[in-house]
């Protein structure tokens, strides 16, 4: 890469800075929406897109939960965030998917769904999880996974980022049939949609002028 693309792909938006406490309270919500709608999606045998999909498509063939499935897999997107995106990015990066899992460890001790319609939890799952993503990525950070390549795409060569991870979810989705019914596959489709929808529609840099 060269040094031309590095500096592009770090540029930082001119107006306002966010201050610490903003941060720290987007990345509280952005990481509590993103882990309620796995739980969500999870409660209903769905998946949906990018690497939150990859971690609940694997927890329904392995012994292992989808927190810490998501942790494994996005050790490679967290360095290609170092090399790629710049330090501060990928240091948020590494907060934001560390708490991500931890909170998902966490979350069966606290919430406990009986039941939900797996339609709604299609919807408002994806929704709330691009909601978390959004918020995550208004304030320089990822949740890693193939996010970190959307946005990466997105500043150094200004492919939308939605547009971008729904053609990757489209990939995880005809993989997840080898697993599941296609009727869960369908919902799961919605869901990736309705996450992508959100950073399709809000994820505007041109639109917000705080970094």
């Amino acid at each position: 890469m060269s040094e031309k693309l590095i500096q592009s792909v770090e540029a930082r938006p001119s107006g306002p800075r966010h201050t610490w406490g903003e941060d720290v309270y987007a990345f509280l919500i952005g990481c509590s929406m993103i882990v309620v709608g796995l739980v969500c999606l999870h409660r209903a045998g769905l998946v949906t897109g990018g690497v939150a999909g990859i971690s609940l498509l694997l927890s329904y063939v392995v012994p292992l939960s989808p927190g810490m499935l998501f942790s494994v897999i996005n050790v490679p997107f967290l360095l290609f965030a170092f090399r790629a995106m710049g330090h501060v990015f990928a240091l948020k990066t590494t907060i934001a998917s560390i708490s991500i899992t931890l909170l998902a460890l966490v979350m069966p001790h606290i919430i406990g769904l009986s039941f939900i319609d797996p339609l709604f939890a299609a919807v408002f799952g994806g929704t709330i999880i691009g909601m978390g993503i959004l918020s995550l990525a208004r304030h320089q950070a990822g949740v890693g996974g193939t996010g970190v390549v959307t946005l990466w795409l997105q500043k150094a060569h200004g492919l939308n980022a939605g547009r971008t991870q729904l053609a990757i979810d489209a990939v995880i989705l005809l993989t997840s049939l080898v697993a599941l019914p296609w009727r869960q596959v369908l919902l799961s489709a919605i869901s990736a949609a309705a996450l992508s929808g959100v950073m399709i529609a809000f994820h505007r840099p041109d639109r917000y002028l705080v970094h």
